[in-house]
C-alpha cells in the first residue's frame, strides 16, 4: 500500500528534477559564446513504481534525472578534423607561395631581374658605340654586378624563408607535444569522474577543442573504447580508453602519449640549404615521422614541403663498385639520368641511402665527358664507415622525392640558369667564338683567346668576368680555371661551376678595379674602338638557348609561370576547403551548439512544469491538512 504522504514525495520529484533542468538552460545560456563548448541536455526517466496491493498493481512516483550529457555528433567531428588537416595544408601553401613570388616580383615597385636584365645588356650596347670611354665601362659593370646583388639577395632571401619555415617546423612539434600532454591529462580526469558515475562535459569539450587544433597541424583520428570488467564483459566500468592517432600512428592512449622531437641535420641534403635543418623523430623510438607524406596534410606537412620541396628531383643511382682510396672506402656510382654540371645540387660533403640506411659522405668526384654530360659519380665515404651492406646492395639515393617546388627547388632553378649564362658570358669573353657560337682553335688546336692591354701595352689573355665568391673564406674562385676546391673534381673544365651558386655569384674583382680588362675586341691590335666580342655578347640576351629552351630574357617567366602555378593552386585549395570547414561546422553548431531560441523555449517549458510541481505540492499540502485537521487522522 502507498504512503499517505506518496503525492507529495512524487510531485517534489518534478520540482527537483526541473530546477536541475533549468540550471542546465542557465549554463547552455551562459556558455552560448563559449568556444568549444556544446549544448547540454537532462536526460530524464521516470522513476521506478512502486507495487501496490490494487487491481491497477502500480503506482507512479515521479520523475528523476538520470543524466546531464552534452550533445554531439561523432560523424560531423571527424568530417571537421579530416577536412581541418587540408585547410591547415593549404593555408600554409598559398601563405608562403605569396611570398616566393614577391621575392621574384619585376613590376613598377619593385625593380626585378628582367629589368636588371635589360639595364645590363642596355649598357652593354652602349659599351659597343664607346669602348674606350671608362665611364661608360664602369657603367656596364656596375649594371652587371647589380644582377649579381640580386641573384645574391632573392637566394639569400630564400635562405631566410628556409630558416623561418624551419623554426614553424620546430613551433609546431611543440605545440603538438603540448596538446598530447594536455589530452593524457583530461583523459584522466575524465575517466576520474565517470569512474564514479558522473559525466564530464566540459573536460570532455576541453578534450574535443584540442583535437580541433590538433587536427589543423597534422592528420588527426581520434576514438574511445569502453573499459569492461574483465571477469564479466557485459559490465561497463565507466572508463573509456580514448586513443589519438596522427598520420595513422599512436599520440595518446588513455593517459600515456608520446612526443615528437627534432633533430638537427649534420649534413646538408642541397648544395644550398639552410644549416642544422630539422628531421622530426619520435622520442620513444627514435623513428621518422614522415609528416609529408604522400597521404598526409596539414600545416606541418605544408611547412615541409615548402622547406624541402624539390619537385621530386633528387639524385638517384646504381652501385657499380666499393673501393678503397687511403683509408676511406669509395663508392662508385652511374647516375639514372644524365646531369649536367648547371643541374647538380649535390651538398659537398653529405648524406647517401643505401637500403633504408644512411652514411655520411666527406666528397664526392664528378666525372664528366667532353659534352659536358655526368659519366660516373664516386662518393668519399667517412672514415671507419662498413660497407659489407653497401657491397650487396645496388641502389643509391641522396635526398628524397618531395614532389612540391619548394626553397629548394627555386634555389636549384636559379643556380641553373647563373651557371649556364655566366658559362655562356664568360665563354665570349675569353675565347674567340666562331660563327656556330663555338670556341674558335688556331690550327695547333689551341683555344684562341681574347686579350686586353695591361699597363705595360701588353696583351693579355682575358680572364673569368663572372666568378664565385669562396665559402670558406674571402677570395674568388676563377671559374675559367679547373679548381677542387669545393670538392668536386671533372675532367671537364666546365665542372668548376659547381662552385657557382645564386649565393655565390658575383663579378670579379680585377673587373671591379679596373674596367679596361673588360676585353671589347677579339683582337687588341684592333683598338679599343673594336667592338667585336660586345656583338657577341649581346645574343646572349634574347637569342643564345640556354635555360629550360629559353633565353636568358625568358627566364622570369619561366620562375613566375612555376610560382603562380603553386600558388593559384593553394588559393583555389584554400578557398574550397575552407568553405568545406564552414559547412561542416555549422552543421556541427546545429547539433551541438546553443540555440538561444532553442534555450528560451526550453525554458518556458521548464518553468512552466516546476510551476505545476510547486502547485502539486501546495495542493496536496491543503489535501493533507484537511486530512490530518478534519478527520483526525
Amino acid at each position: 500500500m502507498p504512503s499517505t504522504f506518496l503525492g507529495l514525495s512524487t510531485a517534489h520529484s518534478g520540482l527537483s528534477t526541473y530546477q536541475i533542468a533549468t540550471n542546465t538552460v542557465a549554463n547552455n545560456i551562459s556558455n552560448v559564446q563559449t568556444e568549444g563548448y556544446s549544448k547540454q541536455v537532462t536526460n530524464r526517466v521516470a522513476s521506478a513504481a512502486l507495487r501496490v496491493n490494487a487491481k491497477y498493481g502500480t503506482l507512479g512516483t515521479g520523475v528523476e534525472t538520470e543524466s546531464i550529457t552534452q550533445v554531439r555528433d561523432v560523424y560531423y567531428d571527424n568530417k571537421y578534423w579530416t577536412n581541418n588537416a587540408s585547410v591547415g595544408l593549404y593555408d600554409t601553401l598559398y601563405e608562403y607561395a605569396v611570398q616566393i613570388e614577391d621575392y621574384l616580383a619585376d613590376d613598377e615597385s619593385t625593380t626585378g631581374f628582367s629589368t636588371i636584365l635589360s639595364t645590363m645588356f642596355n649598357n652593354l650596347e652602349t659599351l659597343a658605340t664607346n669602348s674606350s670611354d671608362d665611364s661608360v665601362r664602369n657603367q656596364f659593370i656596375s649594371s652587371a654586378q647589380s644582377m649579381a646583388t640580386y641573384f645574391n639577395s632573392t637566394a639569400t632571401s630564400l635562405q631566410d624563408l628556409q630558416e623561418d619555415l624551419n623554426t614553424q617546423v620546430k613551433s609546431a612539434v611543440d605545440e603538438i607535444n603540448a596538446i598530447a600532454k594536455k589530452i593524457a591529462v583530461l583523459n584522466d580526469q575524465i575517466n576520474t569522474i565517470e569512474i564514479q558515475g558522473g559525466t564530464a562535459n566540459e573536460l570532455r569539450d576541453q578534450r574535443a577543442l584540442l583535437i580541433d587544433e590538433l587536427s589543423e597541424i597534422v592528420p588527426t583520428e581520434a576514438s574511445e573504447t569502453l573499459v569492461k570488467n574483465s571477469n564479466n564483459e557485459d559490465y561497463y566500468t565507466g572508463a573509456t580508453i580514448y586513443t589519438v592517432k596522427i598520420n595513422g600512428q599512436t599520440l595518446v592512449s588513455g593517459n600515456e602519449y608520446d612526443t615528437l622531437k627534432c633533430v638537427a641535420r649534420e649534413e646538408k641534403v642541397n648544395q644550398t640549404d639552410a644549416d642544422g635543418l630539422y628531421e622530426i623523430e619520435w622520442e620513444s623510438t627514435g623513428n621518422t615521422f614522415h609528416a609529408e607524406s604522400s597521404t598526409g596534410s596539414g600545416k606541418l606537412k605544408g611547412l615541409l614541403l615548402l622547406r624541402d620541396g624539390n619537385n621530386g628531383e633528387y639524385f638517384q643511382s646504381t652501385i657499380t663498385g666499393v673501393s678503397t682510396t687511403g683509408t676511406k672506402a669509395v663508392v662508385s656510382v652511374t647516375a639514372d639520368s644524365a646531369i649536367s654540371v648547371s643541374e647538380l645540387t649535390l651538398p659537398e660533403s653529405g648524406v647517401i641511402t643505401v637500403n633504408n640506411v644512411d652514411y655520411v659522405y666527406d666528397s664526392f668526384t664528378a666525372y664528366y665527358n667532353d659534352e659536358g654530360e655526368l659519366e660516373t659519380f664516386a662518393f668519399t665515404l667517412a672514415e671507419g664507415t662498413d660497407t659489407t651492406a653497401i657491397e650487396s646492395a645496388t641502389r643509391l639515393t641522396v635526398g628524397d622525392d618531395v614532389d612540391y617546388m619548394g626553397i629548394p627547388y627555386y634555389q636549384a632553378q636559379l643556380t641553373e640558369f647563373l651557371r649556364n649564362f655566366c658559362a655562356e658570358f664568360n665563354k665570349m669573353e675569353m675565347y674567340q667564338i666562331d660563327d656556330t657560337g663555338e670556341i674558335a682553335y688556331d690550327s695547333d688546336g689551341n683555344a684562341e683567346c681574347n686579350y686586353y692591354l695591361n699597363e705595360d701595352g701588353d696583351p693579355v689573355a682575358m680572364g673569368c668576368f663572372w666568378v664565385a665568391n669562396s665559402t670558406t673564406d674571402t677570395t674568388q674562385i676563377d671559374l675559367g680555371e679547373k679548381t677542387t676546391s669545393f670538392s668536386s673534381v671533372s675532367t671537364d673544365t666546365s665542372q668548376s661551376y659547381y662552385a657557382l651558386t645564386a649565393l655565390s655569384v658575383a663579378v670579379s674583382d680585377e673587373s671591379l678595379e679596373d674596367p679596361n680588362r673588360f676585353a671589347t675586341t677579339d683582337d687588341p691590335l684592333n683598338g679599343v674602338a673594336d667592338y667585336s666580342v660586345v656583338t657577341t655578347l649581346a645574343t646572349l640576351k634574347d637569342e643564345v638557348v640556354m635555360y629550360r629552351g629559353c633565353a636568358a630574357s625568358d627566364f622570369l617567366q619561366c620562375l613566375i609561370s612555376d610560382s603562380s602555378v603553386d600558388t593559384e593552386e593553394a588559393s583555389i585549395f584554400s578557398s574550397n576547403y575552407t568553405d568545406m570547414a564552414n559547412t561542416i561546422s555549422n552543421q556541427r553548431l546545429s547539433i551541438s551548439g546553443v540555440d538561444e531560441d532553442e534555450e528560451a523555449l526550453d525554458l518556458v517549458k521548464f518553468q512552466n512544469a516546476y510551476n505545476l510541481s510547486s502547485k502539486m505540492i501546495s495542493t496536496l499540502s491543503e489535501m493533507y491538512e484537511r486530512l490530518i485537521l478534519e478527520t483526525g487522522v
